[in-house]
């Protein structure tokens, strides 16, 4: 049941996201606004899109996270497997995702606290980070 909903997920998820899923969702909505005279702007008129739209909507949340969730779990194999294979990296970093927030959030402030020290008489900046990016790309 788990690989038949991923491989309707993904499917959905990607037919979802391409431009030409907002163009229908657009023409049905112009078409829905363009029949409102013939249909008096009725009740019924105003309840088919706002059923439609709340059901579309309710489903596409399970399948929106369905896939943040997958895409999630397979960014954390690959930094984690990052750590393993990276022989100065802290490999202690691996399995934190399941830590709570505020332990996260101390583990990052340790982290900012660590690269702001000073190095060479000045203090490391986010700035000077970028700087040595940027001369690294133009080299």
């Amino acid at each position: 049941m788990h690989k038949t909903f991923t491989r309707i997920a993904t499917l959905i998820s990607t037919a979802a996201g391409q431009p030409l899923s907002f163009v229908v969702a657009l023409l049905i909505i112009i078409v829905w606004g363009v029949t409102g005279p013939l249909f008096h702007f009725s009740d019924t008129w105003q309840l088919v899109v706002n059923t439609g739209t709340t059901i579309i909507t309710f489903l596409m949340v399970f399948l929106i996270q369905n896939s943040q969730n997958r895409d999630g779990a397979a960014m954390q194999a690959k930094l984690d497997e990052l750590l393993r294979a990276v022989d100065k990296a802290r490999e202690q970093f691996i399995g934190i995702e399941h830590l709570t927030d505020q332990q996260i959030e101390q583990i990052r402030t340790a982290l900012e606290r660590n690269s702001k020290k000073l190095a060479n008489g000045k203090q490391k900046t986010a700035g000077d980070s970028v700087d040595r990016l940027l001369n690294r790309i133009e080299e």
